[in-house]
């Protein structure tokens, strides 16, 4: 991003989420970054498929929920998002 553009431009490619409850495997670490942390290396999850993942854990068909705007459906996971199920037991 250029100076002055909207966001902080801090690392838009990798982040690390926390997750607990909802049958989420607990004491291990899914993927890895570079050695700055800047870039997924290892296992990388798309926010879609984040997303897709979080919902199964909450019991919800993520592609069956839609929500309709401006006469068109619509997905949260978008037309994308495979459930990531390494993150479950």
């Amino acid at each position: 991003m250029a100076e002055g553009a909207d966001g902080r431009n801090h690392h838009p490619k990798a982040f690390t989420v926390w997750l607990a409850g909802g049958g989420a495997k607990g004491g291990f670490t899914y993927g890895s970054t570079d050695e700055f942390g800047y870039a997924p290396a290892e296992n990388p999850v798309h926010m879609h498929d984040l997303h897709a993942s979080m919902l199964y854990a909450l019991g919800l068909d993520h592609e069956r929920l839609t929500y309709r705007h401006a006469g068109r459906d619509f997905r949260l996971t978008d037309i994308h998002g495979n459930i990531v199920h390494d993150l479950f037991s």
